[in-house]
């Protein structure tokens, strides 16, 4: 059964609403784009952090434990698509949903 974290940022990609959330401490503002679960069997969501705080640079690709995200809001604002993948992703290993596959194809 997936937890309330998973409902919401799969509902997220679905509508195409960012999220902000507290992930490791941290504020994040984030488009996520595919969740599933990892190799260990752990939710996780692959998002575009564009604002917020970052032990990085922003904007960037998260890899997210969704075990450690809290305070979760859904917002109708700009969607950001992020840059383009140079190498295929690794962060989500069995794939519930993608926006650009399950999303935007059947549009």
């Amino acid at each position: 059964m997936p937890r309330k974290a998973y409902a919401h940022f799969r509902e997220a990609i679905l509508t195409e609403q960012q999220v902000v959330c507290i992930y490791d401490g941290r504020p994040r503002e984030l488009c996520p784009h595919i969740i599933g679960h990892n190799k260990s069997g752990e939710e996780v969501v692959l998002a575009w952090q564009f604002a917020g705080e970052s032990s990085g640079r922003l904007p960037q690709w998260r890899c997210l434990r969704l075990a450690n995200v809290g305070e979760i809001s859904l917002r109708q604002e700009r969607w950001h698509e992020g840059s383009s993948h140079r190498t295929e992703q690794t962060c989500v290993s069995a794939i519930d949903l993608d926006i650009n596959v399950h999303v935007r194809k059947r549009r």
